[in-house]
């Protein structure tokens, strides 16, 4: 089955397309996430249920959000790119590598661009559900949330640099460094 994901890819040239989404929509989770703990932090006693509500609706909203866009703009495209090949050579393609490459691809990057934002969610607010279960943490529960943040962003970075055979600390640390500076917009607007 992965082979068959990575030789559709392959043939559609849409890896990169991937990767992009995986980072843009993970970052934009993460940060999302990083602004609404923010906003809990610096507004004292919001119970934690709520806190967990807030975030989890936001990252359902994202998962949809990515999952739809994603499907609704590379399904257009694939089908766009297949009528321009079948016309520049004369024949349907529907039933060969190129017509399953069409139809399987934007599902594949519509899961990447969905699921990307959700599961950094999780992951990110996954510090808040453990202290309602009682699971000790070393940090009280929404600085612990912030400090995974934090870590998701600059995985992200690193993950972005890696990919691009850029210096990949350079772009954990820039990614780092805009997450920071949110914190500290945040904090000052709401003091």
């Amino acid at each position: 089955m992965i082979e068959r994901i990575r030789f559709l890819l392959n043939l559609s040239r849409a890896h990169g397309i991937a990767r992009r989404y995986f980072f843009t929509n993970g970052y934009d989770g993460a940060l999302t996430m990083l602004g609404l703990i923010m906003a809990f932090y610096v507004t004292d006693h919001v119970p934690i249920p709520t806190v967990i509500n807030a975030c989890l609706g936001a990252a359902i909203a994202l998962c949809i959000s990515g999952l739809s866009s994603a499907y609704i703009s590379e399904s257009e495209e694939r089908k766009k790119e297949l009528l321009e090949l079948e016309g520049a050579l004369v024949d349907d393609l529907g039933d060969t590598e190129h017509g399953k490459a069409s139809k399987w691809v934007p599902i594949w990057i519509a899961l990447v661009n969905g699921l990307a934002p959700l599961l950094v969610s999780l992951f990110i607010i996954s510090p808040l559900w453990m202290a309602q279960v009682g699971v000790p943490l070393p940090l009280p529960p929404l600085e612990s949330s912030i400090l995974s943040a934090l870590l998701a962003i600059f995985l992200l970075g690193l993950f972005l640099g890696k990919a691009s055979g850029s210096l990949w600390l350079w772009t954990g640390l820039r990614a780092l460094l805009i997450a920071l500076i949110t914190c500290l917009i945040i904090f000052i607007l709401e003091l």
